[in-house]
């Protein structure tokens, strides 16, 4: 069984690219799992270059293929905040309640609907190979958090066609109409060869 790095420490999205990639013979393996202890610096000024910098900087020290990736949540009428940023939009001791709670604020002043996209660019590295895809998810946000189940934004993101946030929906659901689900999707033939 081919052995890849999923350069992450968010159990999160951990889990929802396993279960977007488990029919692939591979033996995915976090962060975590290798004990990687580093920071990775990501100094990109797109999601897209973030993921490489993490996949480049896993390969380098492991040898090992590396899919990795960066996502956030991009506010039309916040300019695109908190974009890249997202993880750490309140600060360096950001949290996803402190997160979500300052986007509320940000957006309190400003009339309804507040029409946003979750963003994630997946990358795949090998020494052969740089593939990057991007997928997204276009929706609202809510004045309120709703549900516990996902993390970062889903508690007050309603993608488009639903009524429940990212937050209540069944996992099933959500990885199939996710913005990590369509990036890593796109992925699946580049991972498996």
């Amino acid at each position: 069984m081919k052995k890849i790095i999923f350069a992450s420490k968010n159990e999160g999205k951990i889990r929802e690219v396993k279960s977007i990639l488990n029919d692939l013979n591979l033996k995915i393996v976090s962060l975590s799992d290798i004990d990687f202890m580093g920071d990775i610096i990501e100094s990109g000024s797109s999601f897209e270059e973030n993921a490489e910098i993490k996949a480049r900087e896993i390969y380098k020290k492991y040898k090992l293929p590396v899919i990795a990736d960066d996502s956030g949540l991009v506010v039309e009428k916040l300019n695109g905040e908190p974009g890249i940023f997202s993880a750490r939009y309140s600060g360096d001791n950001s949290t996803d309640d402190i997160n979500n709670k300052l986007l509320i604020e940000k957006l309190s002043s400003l009339p309804e609907p507040h029409n946003a996209k979750f963003v994630c660019a997946a990358v795949f590295f090998d020494e052969n190979e740089f593939q990057t895809s991007v997928g997204e998810v276009i929706g609202k946000i809510i004045n309120e958090p709703r549900g516990d189940k996902g993390f970062g934004y889903d508690p007050l993101f309603v993608p488009d066609g639903f009524t429940e946030t990212m937050g209540e929906l069944q996992d099933d659901i959500k990885n199939k109409i996710s913005h990590r689900y369509h990036a890593f999707i796109k992925l699946k033939n580049f991972i498996s060869h």
